[in-house]
């Protein structure tokens, strides 16, 4: 899936940077096509905090919170609103 046009941002090419990150959600596998990856972190809820009312471009609805670690802040994905139950069994059957 790529993530550019789920948020409605212009498609960008794939270069060598482009990367295929893996996740379950609802229960099952899926790829995400993301532009580049910088760097993998595995944190704890003690540093997430709910996301403010405006954050960046990506809609506010995708956001699960936010995570602050020492001069960093991290914007949280829910990956579970990005697709719906009935939009993952659509993509298996396809």
């Amino acid at each position: 899936v790529d993530l550019s046009k789920r948020f409605g941002l212009p498609a960008t090419d794939k270069s060598e940077q482009s990367r295929i990150v893996v996740v379950e959600v609802h229960g099952r596998t899926i790829g995400f096509i993301v532009d580049r990856v910088s760097e993998v972190l595995r944190i704890t809820g003690k540093i997430v905090e709910p996301a403010p009312s405006m954050v960046c471009s990506v809609d506010a609805d995708f956001i699960a919170g936010v995570g602050k670690l020492e001069d960093r802040l991290l914007i949280l994905l829910d990956l579970g609103k990005l697709f719906s139950v009935e939009e993952i069994e659509a993509a298996k059957a396809a």
